[in-house]
């Protein structure tokens, strides 16, 4: 089968809907020809073809300016057109669009002229966005009307639409999409995240970025503001209060807008050396990253799934997450780790102190080791070859009779 995907955010960037695509395209390319459609470095038009074996058509891009991103896109003036012409060089069997943005409706609109299946998948919240504009929530909440009404819009063109989790797809349905729409997981290579019985990789990632031995609370990921990394820190700040023998340290691995801010944070609250701040880390290097926890900590309020709670659960962490959005469809509370309320680290804290206080005694059946081993467990259900088969199926199913016959896509993942 041939299949062309488009990304609006694509390798080299560095977020959850990049990762995403980038893993599909790989792993759909070891028995499918597959194409990507996605912003270029440059002014220029290339095309490539990768070490996976994945075809990569990079259009004329411009960066992103606002938030400090990194990102670039595509300018929307002859975007048709050039996707278009793609289309038409490739001609693929189905595309499959990541988002509404420039580069996912240009495609949608090409495709529908040309009599092309779509497949969508809504990656986006418009609280992703809206953290980088300050005029108050009554604006605020116009905006977000407004994204959801625009991604609608476009979807609606789509035949057949997908998010990542059950929370996702009921929240693009109350915001107009068509339904009904597919929770599909993202998935993860359980072959590279996975427990470290030896303990060998956690002892040298430590020593590689200078991790002291301590009990560690650990984040992944961008240090940007829908992210609430400083809850994090306030949390960390407070553990002692709660359990003065915990001598806990918080890791963060990423980089962002927020580092500079973050770290002088953890100095005013007295825990600067408590703060282990990596920067970036390669890409080689990320699962030892997990490995080098004891747990695993996510504040961010704007989260379809979290690839990297699903990573450190896969590395047999237990996981603590933030009582909103999709996060509660990971974190069981008291089973795989815990749930606390937003903007409440006082809570996190007295969480955190429970089973941090247990990991240097390293009892078997202790609360630690009993949420580890419940994270490997949930996470062994979102093998990603799992959620290539789901896709494949649908795209077999290329009819525009697709979202009359839900049923037949697989269900949940």
């Amino acid at each position: 089968m041939r299949i062309l995907l488009g990304a609006d955010t694509y390798a080299p960037d560095v977020n959850g809907a990049a990762a995403f695509a980038g893993r599909l395209a790989a792993g759909l390319a070891t028995r499918h020809d597959v194409h990507v459609v996605a912003p270029g470095r440059d002014l220029r038009t290339t095309t490539t073809r990768t070490a996976a074996g994945v075809t990569e058509h990079r259009l004329p891009a411009l960066p992103v300016v606002a938030g400090g991103t990194g990102l670039r896109f595509c300018p929307p003036v002859g975007l048709v057109r050039a996707a278009t012409r793609v289309l038409r060089q490739v001609s693929p069997d189905v595309v499959h669009v990541q988002s509404h943005f420039l580069i996912g409706r240009a495609l949608v609109t090409a495709a529908n002229r040309l009599g092309i299946p779509v497949v969508a998948t809504n990656h986006f919240m418009p609280e992703n966005l809206t953290h980088h504009v300050r005029f108050g929530r009554a604006v605020e909440r116009r905006l977000h009307a407004w994204a959801w009404a625009d991604a609608a819009a476009v979807f609606t063109k789509a035949d057949v639409v997908t998010a990542p989790t059950p929370y996702a797809a009921a929240l693009a349905e109350r915001a107009g999409v068509p339904g009904p729409v597919l929770p599909i997981s993202c998935g993860m290579d359980l072959r590279r995240f996975s427990p470290d019985p030896t303990g060998q990789r956690r002892r040298d990632f430590r020593t590689r970025y200078g991790v002291p031995d301590r009990p560690t609370v650990g984040y992944v990921g961008r240090l940007a503001p829908e992210k609430n990394v400083s809850e994090l820190v306030e949390a960390l700040a407070l553990v002692r209060t709660v359990r003065p023998d915990v001598d806990a340290q918080l890791l963060l691995v990423g980089d962002g807008a927020l580092r500079p801010a973050l770290l002088r944070q953890a100095a005013a609250l007295g825990v600067a050396d408590r703060v282990v701040s990596t920067g970036f880390v390669p890409e080689e290097d990320l699962p030892a990253a997990y490995l080098a926890c004891d747990v695993f900590a996510n504040a961010g309020t704007a989260e379809l799934q979290s690839l990297v709670v699903l990573e450190a659960m896969a590395s047999g962490l237990p996981v603590f997450g933030v009582d909103a959005c999709a996060l509660p469809h990971l974190v069981r509370d008291g089973d795989n780790g815990f749930l606390f309320p937003h903007a409440r680290p006082a809570v996190l804290a007295a969480r955190l102190a429970l089973v941090l206080g247990e990991v240097s005694e390293d009892a078997p059946d202790g609360l630690h080791r009993r949420m580890g081993r419940r994270s490997a467990q949930i996470a062994a259900g979102h093998d990603e070859q799992v959620t290539l088969a789901r896709f494949e199926e649908l795209y077999a199913l290329r009819t525009p009779a697709t979202r009359a016959v839900p049923a037949l896509a697989g269900g949940r993942v």
